[in-house]
């Protein structure tokens, strides 16, 4: 692909994440991107998201199926944001398929261990195919500044990070699929890989063990759908010892509207602390030796956002670096990952297995399930 060709997109789902990338991609247009194609069963998401590309004068191919949308040979990226529990047989038949497609899934990955791992041993036969797992919260501007501080090592050896996400529930998605665990992975799958996936970051290491506390207790219980009640958790504790003796702790409440901040984010070493919030987009950061007046506070911007999005400029940002991996012709990897999207899966699903089991489970004992 030469540098200046048209990188040509199908979009695997368009239900809301699906029409998100749709513009994200359609703010990247002088990057030299176009949506040539979409993918969705449903018919409302296809009308709306057709309605966006005529408003781009984007003329756009519409299939009901990724099988057809494979075999047509238009696209050269596909983005796959369906429900999580197509992942896999979606990513499959993308990496089975002769015609190479570089692919960004959403997160997770796969919502079971044992199809992370099918998708990722399929994906080392393919030179020819890039994959990256859509775990974007890495380079909201507030983010990416707490990592680069915690890489300059201006926190000295992390030992400890503390993630709070206080918001709202669930959305309501097409035919209420993220009602249920057998559909999600559960909520510290579906939700929370993107706080398990920074956690590694900041910690730079990986998980051993985990324990998880976690309940409905708010949200959900008086909805049914087909006579089934929802299952998905709406708050929960998490504890995750890694391999160099750091711990990070997830703190989720899904029924917290009333919070100044989504995200609260505290990375401490044993030389100092930072700190991050979205979505002020704020950092604070300072050391032990300095102590509360040496406090720094900085704005966290990024100027080569151009849509900001449900995600604060994330998904822009991941569609942008996404894109300089593809035109770099195999020279790059993914700045994430299939190994990224397998153990932040792996994290959750460990969490959602704790709680079942009221103990600890080692990351050791869902990455051996079949």
């Amino acid at each position: 692909m030469a540098a200046n060709d048209i990188v040509k997109y199908g979009i695997i789902g368009v239900g809301m994440m699906g029409r998100e990338h749709l513009i994200n991609l359609y703010h990247l247009r002088t990057q030299g991107v176009s949506v040539v194609a979409i993918a969705d069963p449903h018919i409302p998401s296809q009308r709306l998201a057709l309605d966006l590309a005529h408003s781009y004068n984007w003329p756009i191919k519409v299939f009901t199926g990724h099988k057809e949308l494979l075999k047509s040979g238009m696209c050269d990226v596909v983005v796959v944001s369906s429900p999580n529990m197509t992942h896999y047989e979606i990513l499959m038949d993308i990496i089975s398929h002769p015609k190479p497609h570089h692919v960004l899934v959403e997160k997770p990955l796969c919502t079971t261990v044992p199809h992370c791992k099918a998708v990722v041993d399929a994906a080392r036969k393919r030179k020819d195919m890039l994959v990256q797992v859509g775990l974007e919260y890495r380079y909201m501007p507030p983010v990416a500044k707490l990592i680069e501080i915690v890489k300059g090592k201006t926190l000295g050896q992390v030992k400890m990070v503390a993630i709070r996400e206080h918001r709202f529930p669930f959305l309501v998605k097409v035919n209420n699929w993220n009602r249920f665990n057998v559909n999600t992975g559960g909520t510290l799958v579906e939700k929370c890989c993107h706080f398990f996936d920074l956690m590694r970051l900041f910690a730079g290491a990986n998980p051993v063990r985990v324990m998880a506390s976690g309940a409905i207790d708010v949200n959900h219980k008086d909805e049914i759908y087909d006579g089934k009640v929802p299952d998905i958790i709406d708050n929960a504790y998490v504890i995750i010892e890694f391999d160099n003796g750091s711990r990070g702790m997830l703190d989720l409440c899904m029924f917290a509207e009333g919070s100044k901040n989504e995200q609260e984010i505290s990375v401490v070493g044993d030389i100092g602390k930072g700190e991050a919030f979205v979505p002020e987009s704020i950092v604070r950061f300072g050391t032990r030796v300095g102590g509360r007046d040496g406090v720094q506070t900085l704005k966290a911007e990024d100027d080569r956002i151009k849509y900001d999005g449900l995600h604060h400029g994330s998904s822009y940002l991941e569609h942008l670096n996404f894109l300089s991996a593809i035109r770099a012709k195999g020279e790059r990897a993914p700045a994430v990952d299939l190994q990224d999207g397998l153990i932040s899966v792996a994290m959750g699903v460990a969490a959602q297995v704790s709680i079942e089991k009221g103990r600890f489970v080692t990351i050791q004992e869902v990455m051996d399930e079949h």
